[in-house]
């Protein structure tokens, strides 16, 4: 749900490049000018500006970012607010983020069945909790939160939980959320646009008015966000360093979650201050970027949100900080891999600092040809490396991190990394990257902002950042004014002996917070009820918007070259971007060896470049390349400017073909594997929805235990690798392109690519037997503050007529933030943060669907989450007026729904792995249209209800109450190294 904002790389958050054309060149200015509208309402243009904003500023200060993409007939909306965990009150941090979830509670209209009568409960809830917050003694402190829970029961008859939830997922919205961070809380719809109406009168509401009802069962659902963040060392190490970096601030001390202490003790008077202090029209954007019109937009813009008063806004005066004039150390403790950051603090947005720390982050770290890639990466001195810019209203920081190999230091990592930094400092890079790294910016922008949200999101970080556009648009243009002079003179007087240095170390953290299971009583949902509000919603009717399907086999046109080999394309009708793919129906289960080679080309030169230089020659032209395989499929792709395809392929050809064996290169290459490997089975993630799941599925054949063994590994003569990939192209394939004009591709492939005259047949796939699920539990031990728990029960072979009904089934059931499941173990039960439950659809024709089910919660929680997902999955609530909603919902999704550009392609390979061979939306919709609940109960009922669930779990073993799993089915633990089929630190020394 409405997710934290931690910790954001934000490399570039300035310009936005031209989609269709090339107009900000040097010496093209980007200005300000002032316009009106035939209405008559005054805007702001910049001249040269390629994503065509308008800027409008109500009268009552609300500023308003248009811009028209016609790409699809929905809109990016985002609603901003500079309120963030800055302005916190200092005995209440932690605020701005739960207020952000109580914003989606509705308000005097929204929500309640009878406000005259809730409000009394209300006004004594937030009494309580005042007298909770002063008193001292722990007995009488409960006594008040006993009061406070059983008040809160009694207002909750009062009250209809997720309404605007329900309301928003019926208009079709898509990606409801908001985030909470430093300066800002935004909230977030993508809607179709012909639902812009009813929307604007939504959001209109509730911000007019906060109303804090459901509070102490919301409140748990941030303790449970608290407990995510102890489990993540992650956020742990990056809270570390900007305590380090900001002794004084508020960015290092006040953490956006806030402090147990304050989580517990919480104020509902400093809530509604600050709601009521920060959340006016003259502190506030509104961004809609999409296909509108905007004449008819701003008026509608104005009538609804012009209505709202604003007041004068003043935010607090923050901590300045003094010079950081020598080495700050920290440490953070936790049970992942360890790694190592050195941070240095920058000035902030609106700085030449900024351009400069962002110029030099690309010279050390692209991703392909910086210092720290080349020299680290590439010649694999590390296990991992890079680095990241990121910048805020007051000051910003440029962070490296890096992990060491096996039998590294903490300390050598650093060393390392700093040994690149003193590179920059003596101006050794050739001088062409600073161009290079200029286009790389340019190109990144045009991938990036061709979509309604990146570009959206620009828009809301200029209002939260107070910049003008102006600025931003012109900011590559002040990139290119800087000179290798000026970057090695700022880095040398930047970057010294003045960072953070954090070191994530593996041990116990003894700083974890336990929160004790407050036993909240079950609140009423109400789920058969509805405001006065919600009914005159939904009664309203907007104009319909027809779905649109996609004709693959016209949309997809064919060509060959001249060896005969098919080549699938689409018009690029967007901009002068190209991708082409060569696409081989086999992997991983038809090769385990495949996999190992793919990965090693990319430490591979030719007789003409080493691998550094290979690397650098890609980046001079903008042209990307990859080599990567799974189980089923292989992928080679060229990616970039359209111009440089033809020489862009050469090189790939030349290295496809001509790649020479390295031996040094793997056995660091064998070593970094080992080094993933330890690593890995300390990811819980991937323990949990890797490991864990692909065991309950196939149990010890399986594809994720299917794994060439290190010490095989090392055996390996690394020229068969070589050999492998090279053969490679012998095999049958495919080729999609992607770009403007399709000759430029076919022409360039007839030069560069060659192949064997006749193709070869694939190795038969190696195939794994699902096994029957049920009676079963098996258990991973893992420091950790929540447990995992997910349900499997294996279900029919795949269907494509099961489609339509399993979509609206999730869509009711056990997807998003009305669901059934989500309201009753969060909203009411206040069990978990996360809680959904999902019919999965085989991805393949002959495999079988899943019936899966997550809970992320408290270890003192689980037996009640337990409990209650198995409730939910024997019996599935009736509830008439949801149900229409999930179906209205499902079915405008799908209307407002366009499949274009390269994903046609994409999506058409994705069907035929199913056995589909044409746009089975249209079958969907019109099957959805026709279902009633009766339906929904008949396949609860044939397919879901009696299933017997394999159950995996991961949490700490001391908590876990394990009487509560063994009712489950027969518990077994499990070691990572066994589920991965992973040799143990000491075989792998052997």
């Amino acid at each position: 749900m409405k997710h934290l904002k931690w910790i954001v790389v934000v490399m570039l958050v300035a310009f936005i490049y031209s989609c269709k054309n090339n107009n900000n060149e040097a010496g093209i200015t980007a200005k300000t000018e002032v316009k009106k509208d035939v209405n008559g309402f005054a805007y702001e243009t910049v001249a040269n500006d390629p994503t065509g904003l308008r800027l409008y500023t109500l009268d009552n200060g609300l500023k308003v970012y248009l811009s028209k993409n016609t790409d699809e007939p929905k809109i990016q909306t985002y609603i901003a607010v500079r309120a963030g965990s800055n302005y916190d009150p200092k005995e209440s941090t932690g605020l701005a983020h739960y207020l952000e979830h109580m914003v989606f509670k509705g308000t005097h209209k929204i929500g309640s069945l009878d406000w005259e009568k809730e409000k009394v409960y209300l006004d004594s809830i937030s009494s309580l909790y005042e007298q909770h917050r002063a008193e001292q003694d722990p007995d009488k402190k409960l006594a008040l939160y006993k009061q406070i829970d059983e008040v809160s029961l009694a207002a909750s008859q009062f009250s209809v939980a997720n309404e605007y939830d329900k309301m928003t997922s019926s208009i079709g919205a898509t990606g409801t959320n908001a985030h909470t961070w430093y300066e800002e809380t935004v909230y977030k719809n993508k809607i179709p646009v012909n639902e812009l109406d009813k929307w604007l009168a939504l959001e209109e509401e509730r911000f007019s008015t906060l109303v804090l009802r459901l509070f102490h069962t919301e409140l748990e659902a941030v303790f449970e966000e608290f407990n995510r963040g102890q489990d993540s060392d992650g956020r742990k190490a990056a809270t570390a360093m900007l305590e380090g970096l900001f002794p004084n601030h508020p960015y290092g001390q006040q953490s956006t979650i806030g402090t147990a202490e304050h989580l517990k003790n919480p104020s509902l008077v400093d809530i509604n201050n600050y709601f009521d202090t920060y959340y006016v029209p003259n502190n506030m954007a509104m961004v809609l970027v999409g296909d509108i019109d905007f004449e008819k937009t701003i008026e509608k813009v104005n009538n609804t949100f012009g209505k709202l008063e604003g007041k004068a806004v003043v935010h607090p005066k923050l901590p300045t900080e003094a010079p950081i004039e020598e080495i700050v150390i920290k440490e953070v403790f936790g049970p992942t891999s360890e790694s190592v950051s050195l941070a240095f603090r920058s000035k902030g947005v609106n700085t030449k600092e900024q351009q400069l720390v962002t110029l030099c982050d690309m010279l050390l770290a692209n991703g392909k040809a910086g210092l720290i890639d080349l020299n680290l990466k590439q010649k694999q001195l590390v296990q991992s490396a890079g680095a990241s810019a990121s910048f805020f209203n007051d000051y910003g920081y440029h962070r490296f991190y890096g992990a060491p190999k096996d039998g590294q230091t903490l300390d050598d990592v650093k060393t390392l990394l700093l040994d690149q930094i003193e590179l920059l400092k003596k101006g050794a890079f050739e001088d062409w990257m600073l161009t290079a790294v200029i286009n790389d910016l340019k190109k990144s922008q045009l991938e990036e902002y061709e979509n309604n949200t990146g570009l959206a999101s620009a828009y809301y970080e200029a209002f939260i950042h107070h910049e003008k556009w102006e600025d931003k648009v012109s900011f590559l243009n002040d990139l290119k004014a800087i000179t290798k002079q000026e970057i090695v003179a700022f880095a040398a007087s930047f970057y010294g002996e003045n960072y953070v240095l954090t070191y994530k170390r593996k041990g116990v953290d003894n700083s974890i917070v336990k929160v004790s299971n407050p036993g909240i009583t079950q609140v009423n949902l109400n789920r058969d009820k509805a405001s006065e509000y919600i009914v005159n919603f939904n009664a309203t009717e907007s104009k319909p918007l027809a779905p649109v399907y996609v004709d693959y086999k016209s949309e997809i046109k064919k060509s060959s070259t001249e060896s005969g080999i098919e080549v699938s394309y689409i018009n690029n009708k967007t901009n002068d971007l190209f991708s082409l793919n060569f696409i081989f129906d086999m992997g991983a289960n038809n090769d385990k060896k495949l996999e190992l080679a793919i990965g090693y080309i990319d430490y591979l030169g030719t007789e003409k470049f080493s691998a550094e230089d290979l690397k650098k020659e890609f980046y001079k032209l903008g042209i990307d390349y990859s080599f990567r395989t799974g189980l089923e499929n292989t992928y080679v792709s060229l990616s970039g400017l359209k111009e440089n395809l033809p020489a862009g392929l050469e090189l790939l050809e030349s290295l496809w073909s001509t790649a020479k064996a390295d031996p040094e290169a793997y056995v660091k290459y064998v070593e970094s594997i080992a080094k993933s490997r330890q690593n890995n089975k300390t990811n819980k993630a991937a323990i949990l929805r890797g490991g864990l799941l692909n065991y309950a599925k196939y149990g010890e054949q399986s594809a994720v235990r299917n794994i060439i063994p290190i010490t095989e590994m090392v055996a390996i003569n690394p020229q068969e690798l070589v050999d492998i990939t090279n053969d490679l192209k012998n095999y049958k394939q495919r080729i999609f392109y992607y770009g403007k004009n399709v000759d430029i591709a076919i022409n360039a492939l007839n030069k560069s690519y060659k192949t064997a005259k006749e193709l070869k047949a694939y190795p038969e796939a190696l195939t794994f037997t699902e096994n029957e699920t049920g009676g079963n539990v098996y258990f991973v031990d893992y420091d950790m503050v929540q447990s995992e728990v997910m349900f499997l029960a294996k279900s029919n072979t795949f269907n494509a007529e099961d489609i339509a009904v399993s979509t609206l089934f999730n869509n009711y059931f056990g997807a998003g933030l009305s669901s059934i499941v989500f309201q009753e173990i969060r909203e009411s039960k206040a069990l978990a943060y996360s809680a959904w439950a999902n019919y999965a659809m085989a991805r393949d024709n002959d495999n079988s669907n899943y019936l899966m089910a997550y809970m992320g919660t408290q270890a003192n929680k689980m037996p009640e989450a337990v409990s209650a997902m198995l409730a939910l999955l024997s019996e599935m609530p009736e509830v008439e007026d949801q149900f229409n909603s999930a179906k209205d919902a499902t079915l405008k999704k799908i209307a407002a729904e366009r499949i274009t550009k390269a994903n046609i392609f994409w999506n058409y390979e994705r069907l035929q792995k199913q056995g589909i061979d044409n746009d089975n939306r249209e079958a969907i919709y019109n099957a959805i249209e026709k279902m009633t609940l009766s339906d929904l109960k008949t396949f609860f009922n044939t397919t879901i209800k009696g299933e017997e669930y394999t159950v995996i779990v991961i949490g700490n073993k001391k908590d876990i109450d394990f009487q509560t799993l063994k009712k489950l089915g027969e518990v077994k633990e499990v070691e990572a190294d066994y589920l991965f089929n992973y040799a143990t630190p000491s075989e792998i020394k052997s």
